[in-house]
């Protein structure tokens, strides 16, 4: 099985307000990862202070790094058609979909959200965050909130949810992940 593990990082919540900082992603093959793609990204936008405490990410970091339209057609090239794996995959999704939609590009990748799978994998996990998941799963992330760090510590969460799917002899990740039983 092929597919791209990323997190992304943004100056907020709002696809249609907010922008990229930046993208990080992780090419997994038969449970490898075989490439990578991370850069910064200048949003052409101030990064609110709150954002730069949560990620480190400030506007000097930013200020020579490309703009997301330089980055969307070399992200979309390196996801290809595979499905795209991340922690609450509706928000990554949402804002790489809405980019590359505005540069003419359609991003209809199949999603995988491990934060979803966390609901049905472990139901019992008060908290279903990227951060709880990993203390549960024994995961170190090494660097929380930027974009690296947190597609690696998803990265290991999937392989781990996927030892637990194939012992519950779950054949279709999709389906499951959207199940109610």
């Amino acid at each position: 099985m092929q597919y791209t593990v990323l997190d992304i990082e943004t100056t907020g919540l709002s696809k249609y307000y907010h922008k990229i900082t930046e993208i990080a992603a992780l090419k997994v093959k038969d449970k490898e990862i075989v490439d990578e793609f991370h850069t910064l990204i200048n949003p052409k936008v101030l990064i609110p202070p709150f954002i730069t405490r949560l990620t480190g990410i400030d506007n000097k970091m930013v200020k020579d790094a490309p703009s997301i339209s330089k980055i969307m057609p070399h992200f979309i090239d390196f996801l290809k058609e595979d499905p795209m794996v991340a922690h609450n995959a509706t928000f990554d999704h949402g804002f790489l979909s809405h980019n590359a939609l505005q540069q003419g590009y359609k991003f209809a990748n199949d999603r995988i959200c491990t934060r979803r799978l966390a609901s049905r994998l472990l139901p019992d996990l008060t908290s279903k965050r990227l951060h709880c998941v990993c203390d549960h799963l024994k995961i170190n992330n090494i660097q929380e909130h930027r974009a690296m760090g947190d597609a690696l510590a998803t990265h290991h969460i999937f392989l781990k949810m996927q030892d637990m799917i194939e012992k519950l002899e779950i054949k279709d990740v999709m389906k499951f992940q959207y199940s109610r039983h």
